[in-house]
Order: C-alpha cells, then structure tokens, then sequence
C-alpha cells in the first residue's frame, strides 16, 4: 500500500515511520527541504537508538528506511492509496492543501486529518469528493503511543471509514472510533485534568506542585498536570482549550484559564521555553521545585485528587451518553491516548456511581455553576442501581 504524509514535523514523521514499520511505501511530503533532510536525519537517530536498544536489526532499520521517500512536491503523492494530512492547525490551511491534493490522487484515494479538534465534517466540505475524507488522529509519539482516533465526518462513507479502520488495526495500533465533535474522545475527555487543576490553584487551594504531587501520588498518573502542560506547550494546550470551549458554544465545563492565558502570553510556554509552571535547565530537564508545606497534608491531597478524578469521570460519563464513543473506546482513548493509569469508566465503577453523583452535587451546591452539572448518564444509573460494566454495549437501555 501506498501512504502519502502531508508535512514532516514530529507528527508526520512519527505516523511515516509507522507505517513504513508496517510493511507501507510512504512519501513523506514538506514544502521545506531542510524540513525534509531533519526528518530524515531523525529517523535515522531513532532507529539507531532501537538498535542499541536491541529492538531492532540493521537489517530492519534498512528495510523502514528504504520503505519512505522524501518528496517536496504535492504531485508526487499522486499514487497515493492513502494520505494523512499533519500540518499547522488551520483549518483554512488544510482546506487548501487537501483540496490541492485533490486533484493530483486518484478517486479511490482516502484522504485523512490528523487534526486534534478541528471539524472533519468542514474539512471533507472543502473536496470534490467529500465521502472520501475522514479525521484519522495519532499521539505523539505516534510510534509509541497505542491509540488512534478515527473519526467519519458526516459526509464519509462507510467503505472508507471500515477501510481505514483496517489500515490502522494492521498498524499495530488500538482504533477508537469517535464522533465528529470538538476534541473527539481524548481532547474532550481529558479537559478537566487541566482545566480542574487550574481552577485549583486559581482558587488559592493550592500550589502547582501540590496539585501534581496530589494526582500523581493518590491517582498513579505519570505526570500531574502541570508537568503536563509544561510538556505539550501552554500555547498549545492552551490554543486546544480555547478552540473546544468556543466550539461548544462556550460550554463553561471547557472555560479556559486566565493563569494558562498569561502565561503563554508571557512565553512561559514550558520546557520548551525553559521556564512555564516550573524551571528547567539547559537541557530541558525540570529544576525540582522547594516542595510547599501544603504537599504533606494528606486530607487537601485527597481533596484535589477527588475533585479533579470525579470532572474526569463526569466528562467521559457526558461522552458516553452523548454517544460520542463507546464504552470501551473512551477507556481505551484515555489508558492508551493519554496514558491514564485507569479508564475513566472503570474508575467510576471502582468508586461506585452512587460517590460520583455525591462528588459532583456537592461540587454543584458549593460553586452552584454549570460547570459542575452532573451527567445525565451518571444520575440515571445510580437510580437503577448499575454501572458501567453492566451497560458496556447497552447504555440506550439505562437512558431510557
């Protein structure tokens, strides 16, 4: 099979090199040869280090790299089977390269997005042919990271939406299919771990470090939320934010933060800029903070870790009764997207629905704000007594 990638960021390296792993001819594409001759040369650094790591042989590392070519024009992709956009955020910008594309591929071409929010539906509308166009969203780094969401806009046709579901199974990737909405499954599930926190401390509850402290050690996440953000960029994260609160009408569930704000206006951006929630060094390495006498009282630990898991829960319960996923999609988007140590579903039957209804009633009686409604779903199951491993398949029945 022939594979196109649209721009040679770490994004579309990542996707190319998977798919060159998997047997795939890839065209890595950039208007940028410098662009073209770093990606390369990052691949060539990664493969060497997975021989090192004896996960690799040169003979392997031979055969992904003679699987991808370095082209920088568009008509090059034109015997493509497949192509996966990963270019700069713009809606308007992919419209154009896609509707370009358009016109060099052949008919029965696929053409993806790997967009994280942006609209599938408003992206197909700008092709001749809209049925053949889906949202096809990695993680970074997508040769490691598990999941794939793939999202049919309203326009795609099923054979395109089983064949790229086949496609990316043969990847040795997990699919979770979702719906066309702002931030699908994982970018909308996972709003609250930052946003949450964010209000936390805005709140003057507690500091940056108590709050990832308080996740990392009662929650078993990798990094708190801070670090994370830290990692992926307050602009980015920021930006995404921004873009699912005003796609969802200005849910206040998705309300962004003036903290995040300010401090991607002021380029404390994170470990890229050397400085954003924490300091780090030259390297890029955290500069281990002075920990605050808050980090050692366990009842305001448990209270952040409570507070932040039960807006999680309540999030992807929301997800589930809006039909967004399935049951064992939304869990698998957030263990093997984001590298939640649970799936947020099996957390709540863990802690039984009846401690989530509570958790967010009580949330709703002290701030009495929307932004603490409690899902419809999750009140309708603790009236029949059930949870989420009884309804895996049938929650229509529970909504009724």
């Amino acid at each position: 099979m022939q594979i196109g990638i649209i721009g040679s960021g770490t994004m579309g390296s990542g996707i190319a090199q998977v798919a060159a792993t998997s047997g795939c001819k890839v065209k890595l594409y950039d208007t940028n040869q410098s662009a073209l001759d770093k990606a390369k040369a990052a691949l060539e650094k990664i493969l060497s280090r997975l021989i090192e790591k004896d996960r690799i042989d040169a003979n392997e590392k031979s055969r992904i790299q003679n699987n991808i070519s370095y082209v920088d024009n568009l008509k090059d992709l034109s015997d493509s089977d497949l192509t996966i956009e990963a270019i700069v955020e713009n809606l308007d910008i992919k419209k154009k390269v896609l509707s370009e594309l358009e016109t060099y591929v052949s008919k029965d071409c696929i053409i993806a997005s790997n967009t994280s929010s942006l609209s599938i539906a408003s992206i197909a509308a700008s092709l001749k042919k809209p049925e053949r166009c889906i949202g096809i969203h990695f993680f970074n780094p997508a040769p490691l990271m598990q999941l794939v969401e793939v999202i049919p806009a309203i326009q795609t046709s099923k054979e395109v939406l089983e064949t790229s579901k086949k496609i990316i199974s043969d990847w040795k990737k997990v699919v979770a299919v979702a719906k066309d909405t702002p931030g699908f499954i994982v970018n909308r599930v996972a709003r609250p771990f930052y946003g949450e926190a964010l209000r936390i401390y805005e709140e003057g509850i507690a500091d940056f470090a108590t709050i990832d402290k308080s996740l990392k050690t009662l929650g078993g996440f990798r990094m708190g939320p801070f670090e994370l953000m830290d990692f992926i960029g307050n602009d980015v994260n920021y930006t995404v934010t921004e873009t699912v609160f005003t796609a969802f009408y200005f849910d206040p569930r998705y309300k962004p933060a003036f903290t995040q704000k300010r401090f991607a206006e002021a380029g404390y951006l994170g470990r890229k800029s050397g400085k954003g929630y924490y300091d780090y060094d030259e390297n890029g390495a955290m500069i281990i903070p002075t920990e605050s006498n808050k980090s050692h009282n366990e009842g305001l630990a448990q209270k952040i870790f409570d507070r932040v898991l039960v807006m999680l829960i309540n999030e992807a319960a929301d997800a589930l009764f809006m039909n967004i996923a399935s049951a064992e999609d939304i869990d698998n988007a957030m263990t093997k997207g984001v590298n939640y140590p649970k799936g947020l579903l099996a957390w709540a039957d863990e802690k039984s629905i009846e401690w989530c209804v509570s958790k967010m009633d009580e949330l709703y009686n002290e701030y009495h704000e929307d932004r603490y409604r409690c899902s419809p779903l999750l009140r309708k199951m603790k009236e029949k007594k059930t949870n989420f491993l009884e309804v895996r398949g049938s929650r229509l029945e529970v909504r009724g």
